[in-house]
């Protein structure tokens, strides 16, 4: 099995000056990692993002880890004003981008919901025809250029492991896939196993990650907290840490036939490059019970 860590783990060294965005590829490597996912990417001034995107990947081969996947935000029903064809067109450019990594998957969001300000209610059935729309279209248009694309459990209006599996079966297209995010599950107050196990058939690619979890019957925590969507309070934490439930979730990947990287996803309050190196000490100890 290999193991990648997503830039968006390491974010706090660059945030805090004490890297660059293109550093972050020799810290992974040197952490012990054999790929590189990139969370966005902010392009120097004075640079096109498709040039800087070149530069990465030569700084990948470089330092010689693998540039494995490239993950960004999209809004099929705010993004670029609302205009859903302008909003596709963003997308086949980040394709570009995605190709120009040298990554074998992209993914990107749905959208985060239907906003109050619209003064009548509008729920994820009515936005399911719209949001198949566009990942259809996108997806095809990545299957020319030779990438995978995907969605993540992620953003709370389609973290939801049914509709993540609506959504995968209503465009139904074989470049279109899932981005199993085994923490992410609980942003929706949902169970890791019985969300894993629902769609383990569909994963494209992986992220593991962990929570301590707090219940919201009790007082709220403080620092470092955030409140799921049912009210309940979770803070990131180093792999194997928390309460997220890694092994069993791991074990139903490998057992439905997932090949593909493991990839790290750290957003706790420890400090990043030792919580992403005990991390990975977690996933290679676990991986190896496992035999995968």
């Amino acid at each position: 099995m290999k193991f990648a860590v997503s830039s968006y783990s390491l974010g706090s060294l660059v945030s805090k000056g004490e890297a660059t965005e293109k550093d972050l590829i020799s810290i992974a490597q040197e952490l012990g990692f054999d790929g590189i996912e990139f969370a966005e990417i902010r392009t120097p001034d004075g640079m096109s993002k498709l040039d800087y995107a070149k530069e990465l990947k030569a700084e990948c081969e470089k330092v010689g880890i693998a540039c494995v996947q490239y993950s960004v935000g999209a809004d099929f029903i705010y993004g670029s004003d609302g205009d859903l064809e302008k909003e596709i067109e963003r997308l086949k450019g980040e394709v570009d981008v995605a190709v120009a990594l040298g990554v074998q998957g992209m993914r990107h969001d749905a959208t985060s919901g239907y906003r109050d300000q619209e003064k009548k209610y509008k729920g994820f059935e009515q936005a399911l025809p719209r949001i198949v729309e566009g990942y259809k279209a996108v997806t095809e248009y990545a299957e020319a250029k030779g990438i995978k694309t995907m969605i993540e459990n992620h953003g709370y209006f389609c973290q939801d492991s049914d509709r993540v599996e609506r959504i995968i079966t209503g465009v139904s297209h074989k470049n279109f896939g899932a981005l199993i995010d085994i923490g992410n599950f609980l942003c929706a107050d949902e169970n890791p196993v019985t969300a894993v196990s629902r769609l383990a058939p569909f994963a494209s690619y992986v992220h593991t990650k962990d929570f301590h979890i707090k219940s919201g019957s009790e007082f709220a925590p403080q620092d470092c907290f955030f409140k799921t969507r049912g009210g309940n309070y979770l803070r990131g934490a180093v792999l194997g840490h928390g309460n997220v439930p890694v092994l069993q979730t791991l074990s139903i990947l490998k057992d439905s036939g997932y090949n593909g990287f493991i990839t790290l996803e750290f957003e706790g309050c420890e400090e990043a490059k030792n919580a992403c190196k005990w991390g990975l000490n977690t996933l290679k100890n676990i991986c190896n019970y496992l035999n995968w």
